[in-house]
């Protein structure tokens, strides 16, 4: 069984062993890190969280609950693979998921995108044949950023942001005076002829410092670029791996899943900020946003997170991405082994 979450939140969620002696019935169960998983209260979910993982665990629309479905298909495999790494967990949290699960288990390293994505100003780039490929707009745009100095906003596909999220989340980028890009997504639940999602004006008083795009972006070949100095994300771990490979601080905006507990462990890390949120509904305001993308872009706190981030880097690539590739060689020297 492959895992695409941390091993953190694998150790969360438990067996159906450790579930069925230690049932979470209320939203209040579910926000404190589990009995048989100690950990610091920093990681804990906040009420809004906790509500959608209680939701988890409740007949859905299939007539069956997502975490029984995880655990019907942990109960049928032979080995679990997460893609993680003890560099960016707690160590002892691999040998404790042996511990819950009763089977091996396997970190397959973060499967980092190439370093060699990463872009200096002048660099345009070439298609395989050495041949000129047409440059994204995106990044066309970042070339005439100064180093380090932009925010790059990407919520993802799958977090349930609102229209209200989107008006609120410009207006905090407009308000903290930072050069930002922003792969916008439209909400999944607008409607034709809705109001529009950026407030009035809103990119005739950014331009210059502010990009929005609405179509594709190429994540991984932003985030390596030298203009980009810090992620805005909802903390999907996919997300955050990439970010990691190019050593970028975070503002931090989770929404769904494990989001949340994504974004305590990397403020565990020094590595990032979370945007405040009202613990009940979730909320959170367009002065949340400034503040946090400050704190992140600006002044002496941001110059610790971009070295913190630094350093996580290096613990995690290494020489050269080699460290990454150990995790991926002992992964196959264990299916020889045991085929």
């Amino acid at each position: 069984m492959f895992l695409i979450v941390t091993a953190t939140g694998t150790a969360y969620t438990g067996s159906r062993r450790q579930n069925v002696s230690h049932p979470r019935v209320t939203v209040e169960d579910f926000m404190p890190m589990p009995r048989w998983f100690p950990s610091p209260p920093s990681l804990a979910f906040h009420r809004h969280e906790g509500a959608w993982l209680d939701a988890a665990s409740q007949l859905n629309a299939s007539g069956i609950a997502d975490t029984e479905r995880m655990w019907r298909t942990e109960e049928r495999c032979r080995l679990l693979v997460l893609r993680s790494c003890p560099e960016v967990e707690q160590p002892r949290v691999f040998p404790l998921l042996q511990e819950l699960y009763r089977k091996p288990v396997l970190p397959a390293g973060l499967l980092l995108p190439e370093d060699s994505l990463r872009e200096s100003d002048g660099d345009h780039g070439a298609g395989a044949a050495g041949l000129a490929v047409a440059r994204p707009d995106a990044l066309r745009w970042l070339d005439e950023q100064p180093p380090g100095s932009v925010v790059y906003v990407a919520l993802g596909s799958e977090a349930p942001v609102t229209a209200a999220n989107v008006r609120e989340l410009a207006a905090g980028l407009e308000l903290s005076g930072a050069r930002f890009l922003w792969a916008l997504r439209p909400p999944s639940a607008a409607a034709a002829g809705a109001p529009p999602l950026l407030p009035d004006g809103f990119e005739e008083r950014t331009r210059g410092r502010g990009a929005v795009c609405a179509g594709w972006v190429p994540q991984v070949r932003v985030l390596a670029h030298a203009a980009v100095g810090a992620f805005l994300t909802h903390c999907g771990w996919g997300s955050v791996t990439e970010s990691l490979r190019f050593g970028l601080p975070l503002v931090m905006l989770p929404f769904i899943i494990d989001q949340g507990l994504v974004a305590r462990m990397m403020a565990e890390q020094g590595v990032g900020v979370e945007v405040a949120r009202r613990d009940d509904d979730g909320w959170f305001g367009r002065d949340d946003v400034a503040e946090t993308v400050r704190r992140v872009m600006v002044g002496e706190e941001g110059k610790t997170l971009a070295r913190n981030a630094r350093r996580l880097r290096e613990a995690v690539v290494g020489d050269n991405g080699g460290r990454q590739e150990l995790y991926v060689d002992e992964l196959v020297q264990y299916f020889k082994r045991h085929r």
